[in-house]
């Protein structure tokens, strides 16, 4: 069941309370399916927000003030918490959480979290805001993890455009603890575009870095831009369940991402971290675009 539905001419989105998580994007005009089914035989989520942390932390534990906080599950907890609707329209909706007794007791921010969707025309943007509601200094990181159905539901024949003129990416990997390991990888590209072969994710995620690349699209085999998604992070994550040959690739723009590999740190130095002053708004967004 989909808790909110907005519309216009060309396309609908699903939302969820729970999470805030875009759960639907369809074309109208042939209910065409963009988004992937969130079955769990491959992957049990859909588009799930990341905060106050992407991915992993190192063991799993982070230090702020000197006290350590322990047993921090991976992207932390906004992806399961029921959000609380503030504004509805038919092509607009903003939900919001903020800190409660039992968010402090992992994460020691007074904040609020707002979750946007709007539609116009072909595109869905993707609004987050972070408010620093204290007098200290809020650190945090913030993601997006949404998974689309391949063109055709099959990654044969689908290339990744990264809209580069690079001929290779260079992507960090990810360690059986899903921190960031010292093994790099690079993918050769042919016009800025990458084959969405299995074994590009044999070694989980790619971690790009994301300074030159703005804009990620998926093709279909005869090269027709299929779905697009515009983001200025600093940060992208590509993904696919490896080994389950399943139909869908995560694009995830990332404004920070997990630990490096024996990190011991405070919560201050971990890198492409974000910081609020007291009282300070961190204003971002993203887009979505199909094919009409």
């Amino acid at each position: 069941m989909i808790d909110y539905i907005l519309k216009n001419d060309l396309i609908e989105a699903g939302v969820n309370i729970k999470g805030a998580e875009l759960v639907s994007l369809i074309r109208r005009r042939d209910g065409r399916q963009y988004m992937w089914s969130g079955d769990a035989t491959y992957w049990n989520r859909v588009s799930p927000v990341l905060f106050p942390f992407v991915g992993k932390l190192d063991g799993q534990r982070y230090q702020h003030k000197g006290i350590w906080y322990e047993n921090i599950a991976q992207h932390a907890f906004a992806r399961d918490k029921l959000f609380r609707l503030i504004e509805k329209s038919d092509d607009t909706v903003w939900l919001r959480i903020s800190d409660t007794e039992e968010t402090r007791q992992i994460y020691p921010f007074k904040f609020t979290f707002w979750s946007g969707y709007k539609l116009s025309g072909n595109k869905i943007r993707v609004i987050w805001k972070v408010c620093n509601d204290s007098d200290e200094k809020m650190y945090f990181s913030l993601g997006a993890h949404p998974a689309f159905m391949c063109p055709g539901n099959t990654k044969e024949g689908c290339r990744i455009n990264l809209h580069t003129n690079e001929s290779s990416i260079e992507s960090g990997t990810l360690t059986s603890d899903r921190v960031l390991g010292g093994e790099k990888r690079v993918f050769q590209l042919k016009d800025g575009r990458l084959e969405a072969e299995e074994s590009i994710f044999d070694k989980d995620a790619l971690v790009l870095d994301a300074s030159n690349i703005k804009k990620v699209s998926l093709e279909d085999a005869q090269g027709k831009e299929y779905l697009s998604v515009s983001f200025d992070t600093p940060l992208l994550g590509i993904w696919s369940p490896a080994g389950k040959k399943a139909p869908f690739i995560c694009i995830e723009p990332w404004y920070g991402r997990c630990d490096r590999e024996g990190f011991t740190g405070s919560l201050k130095e971990r890198e492409y971290g974000n910081v609020l002053e007291g009282g300070e708004v961190f204003l971002r967004e993203y887009t979505i675009e199909v094919n009409i």
